[in-house]
């Protein structure tokens, strides 16, 4: 797997980095609910279960079928994580009575459809770094208001392509180009994707080579605008369009290849279609370069050589990305 590269130069940072339940934080930054409506949206606290893992909890309490629970996030097993699970609206009594020991209910309102993936605003994290050195706490802040105005790029973490990194993204090729056969669909797709990402991967590092101090966008480009959330390629990089990315009104997007995705044209064409594979049957979409971390925080504990680090980042961004990028290293190839 390829290196993620980072547009800040810096000396690599010293500090330890642990996915445990009391030093990875995460809470979702939910869309607007309706108040009303024939779905419950159960605000849920959890420790070491992942949103699968959540999701069948809850389906054998409640004695429901798993496909009509809703989630608009998946959360990662190692953390503590909070998340919003939309139940049908008759099951209220079992909610209720409904208890887990690692399962907190924290708060419930109704809306008036089922969560999909998607369904909702972003994430809110608050991460430990161990054994931070005192002449480093500056640096991270710095580093951290920097990469707020200029963007972090927004990578694929190591977590999307699991333990067996390498060795998925080779069944993946057998199943898409040879005659391995993956009779679970869940699989086949968890694989598909993470052969799209790496792609995508592969293509901003790349881009990145052509940028100093900020992300360069290219003639062709695909943009996505924040307000209306459609894709546009401009006929030309004029001054309105640069003004609009410096104002972060726009971001320049990267392919996930497959059908029924967006192309680039032109000079940012060049780039991609080296990245680009016609030949993956599964549906592709495009997802934004950069991505700019909001309500940052540093508190440093002289005791512990403890760094509490709080920010927000836009769904779908991983943050052990944004601590590779504080490190400038990676936390796994």
């Amino acid at each position: 797997m390829i290196k993620r590269m980072f547009l800040q130069k810096h000396k690599a940072i010293d500090f330890k980095f642990y996915q445990n339940v009391d030093d990875f934080i995460v809470e979702e930054l939910p869309i607007k609910f309706a108040g009303r409506g024939n779905f419950i949206i159960a605000k849920i606290k959890k420790k070491q279960l992942g949103t699968w893992d959540l999701i069948e909890s809850l389906g054998r309490g409640l004695r429901i079928y798993e496909n009509e629970l809703g989630y608009a996030g998946l959360k990662d097993k190692n953390a503590t994580t909070t998340q919003y699970i939309s139940i049908p609206k008759k099951y209220s009594k079992d909610l209720k009575n409904f208890r887990h020991n690692k399962i907190e209910i924290l708060e419930t309102t109704l809306h008036g459809s089922k969560l999909n993936i998607g369904d909702l605003e972003g994430n809110k994290f608050e991460i430990n770094l161990h054994d931070v050195k005192i002449e480093d706490v500056g640096k991270i802040e710095k580093l951290l208001k920097q990469i707020s105005k200029v963007g972090m790029p927004n990578y694929f973490g190591f977590q999307r392509f699991g333990f067996e990194g390498e060795e998925n993204l080779e069944k993946a090729r057998k199943y898409i180009y040879e005659d391995l056969i993956i009779k679970d669909r869940k699989i086949s797709k968890m694989l598909v994707s993470a052969y799209q990402s790496d792609f995508f991967n592969k293509w901003l590092v790349e881009r990145l080579k052509n940028s100093t101090d900020f992300f360069k966008p290219l003639s062709g480009d695909v943009f996505r605008e924040y307000s209306k959330d459609k894709f546009f390629t401009p006929k030309n990089l004029n001054e309105n369009i640069l003004k609009d990315f410096e104002d972060k009104k726009i971001v320049p997007t990267g392919l996930l290849p497959g059908r029924q995705a967006f192309r680039s044209m032109h000079e940012a064409r060049t780039i991609e279609q080296k990245y680009d594979d016609a030949y993956i049957q599964e549906k592709g979409y495009r997802r934004d370069a950069i991505v700019y971390p909001k309500d940052i925080s540093v508190n440093y504990n002289k005791q512990t050589s403890k760094c509490k680090v709080k920010f927000s980042l836009p769904k779908g961004s991983y943050a052990t990305v944004l601590i590779e990028n504080i490190m400038n290293r990676n936390l796994k190839a």
